[in-house]
């Protein structure tokens, strides 16, 4: 498959799971007499990633993220030659999603991005209230155990055809617990998108959420390749079979 195809394959994905997730927490969950709240949120991000897991996960290895793409290439499952073009494609769409869904959430009457539009924060921007050593340790933390997820629901020995799920089960629990913390980015990509509409606080705080998630998909990929690893296909082809 060529690069520019899977990279493609990339960018619709990350429009996604930008659109999907970041949109339950800008558009549903405006309504919370209906329940959706956290867990809904969190619910959203899984799907995203788990239904696009099997719609291109055969032709990219639908990473959805600049951390993953950077941890597997620590876990020696993805060429670092294909990094860039996977990242850029992966911000765009996030960028993309972001612009569609400020396109609709404007549509209403009262909207503003000072509800910061899903986007990622600290300090005063945390959900929570938490500081940045908190919020700068649970994002580490977190993305290191979704490569390790990643790396052990796509190595060959795992079973077959069940690796989306894992993956989408794996990243709603990651929500479940940060949201209140930072409200849960592990991936810079979707951070990136919303935070271009939101300026100020928003960009100023973006660096966290590019440094903690791939400081932590490298800690995963160096993990499991120290204690796990085996020699293995690219992801994009085990998540074929």
């Amino acid at each position: 498959m060529p690069l520019f195809k899977r990279a493609s394959a990339e960018f619709f994905g990350t429009f996604w799971l930008v659109f999907g997730g970041c949109g339950s927490a800008v558009l549903a969950a405006a309504f919370p007499q209906l329940g959706i709240g956290f867990v809904g949120v969190a619910f959203a991000f899984g799907l995203t990633v788990l239904t696009m897991a099997y719609a291109i996960g055969h032709i990219s290895g639908c990473h959805l993220n600049p951390a993953v793409s950077v941890g597997l290439v620590v876990g020696k499952r993805f060429p670092a030659s294909e990094l860039l073009p996977y990242i850029v494609a992966q911000v765009a769409g996030a960028i993309a999603a972001s612009g569609v869904l400020y396109l609709i959430a404007s549509g209403k009457d009262g909207f503003s991005l000072a509800g910061g539009f899903a986007s990622n924060g600290y300090g005063l921007h945390s959900p929570g209230g938490y500081n940045l050593a908190a919020c700068f340790i649970a994002e580490v933390v977190l993305t290191a155990f979704f490569l390790l997820v990643i790396l052990g629901a796509t190595d060959e020995r795992a079973p077959k055809g069940f690796a989306p799920i894992a993956i989408g089960l794996c990243l709603t629990l990651i929500h479940l617990i940060s949201i209140p913390v930072t409200n849960t980015s592990v991936n810079p990509a979707r951070s990136t998108g919303p935070a271009l509409f939101v300026g100020g606080w928003a960009l100023s705080q973006l660096w966290l959420f590019w440094v903690a998630p791939i400081v932590g998909a490298i800690v995963g990929g160096l993990i499991s390749n120290f204690f796990f690893a085996a020699p293995q296909a690219p992801v994009r082809e085990e998540l074929s079979r």
